[in-house]
């Protein structure tokens, strides 16, 4: 039987999750050396285990299909995308809201016309717009989404934003925040039945750390 295979957003979440995984005891040495290398064991000397790096939305993609038994992925991806799969933690880190922005000084919610709206996170900007009952033309844009209202081809944007300087460096002010995000952890439904004894003690673990470092 292979190793319990834990898939891991490439980046800063990448960056948190190991630092994570090594106050739980993991030998995280090879991922911290891994050159061109995408999966990566890790152990705490008893338990064995495969890093697996990728992309934000191929981490859920893994986890949903079963070639990964674990992932760590952003809220952002998971409201996006969806899926079928347990969303058993939050990490606590990678903190960041989803926003609504617009060109300063610009009133979003006076007249009666209808707006547009760019954004990555289209399924994320028309639910919220579905719940208040609005009727928006939603741009996708893969870049600088930042562009769209200042090349006037929306009227605002929706992204994430943590300190919203690119923002404000852009003309562009926050109106509305939608959505807190953070890092999740997230299992396969059918791993967590056929490899309940690996997966169960290794999230009770987690759960214990992150109790550990809650503010008193």
């Amino acid at each position: 039987m292979r190793p319990i295979r834990i898939a891991l957003t490439k980046g800063r979440l990448e960056t948190d999750s190991i630092a994570l995984f090594q106050k739980l005891g993991y030998d995280c040495s090879a991922v911290l050396n891994k050159g061109r290398r995408l999966i990566l064991p890790i152990s705490d000397g008893t338990n064995e285990m495969e890093v697996v790096l990728a992309k934000a939305a191929d981490v859920v993609t893994y986890v949903e299909n079963g070639v990964c038994d674990i992932g760590v992925v952003g809220k952002d991806t998971i409201m996006e995308m969806g899926g079928t799969f347990y969303e058993v933690a939050d990490l606590g880190f990678g903190r960041c809201r989803f926003a609504l922005a617009v060109p300063k000084g610009k009133d979003f919610y006076s007249g009666y016309h209808t707006r547009r709206i760019a954004s990555k996170y289209v399924n994320v900007t028309r639910s919220v717009f579905e719940a208040k009952n609005m009727d928006v033309n939603i741009v996708k844009i893969e870049g600088s989404v930042e562009l769209a209202p200042i090349l006037g081809l929306s009227d605002a944007i929706v992204d994430i934003v943590q300190t919203g300087l690119t923002l404000r460096e852009n003309g562009l002010e926050v109106v509305e925040d939608l959505a807190d995000i953070s890092a999740r952890l997230i299992v396969n439904i059918a791993s967590l039945k056929l490899r309940k004894s690996e997966i169960d003690p290794f999230i009770t673990q987690i759960e214990n750390i992150l109790k550990e470092e809650e503010p008193t």
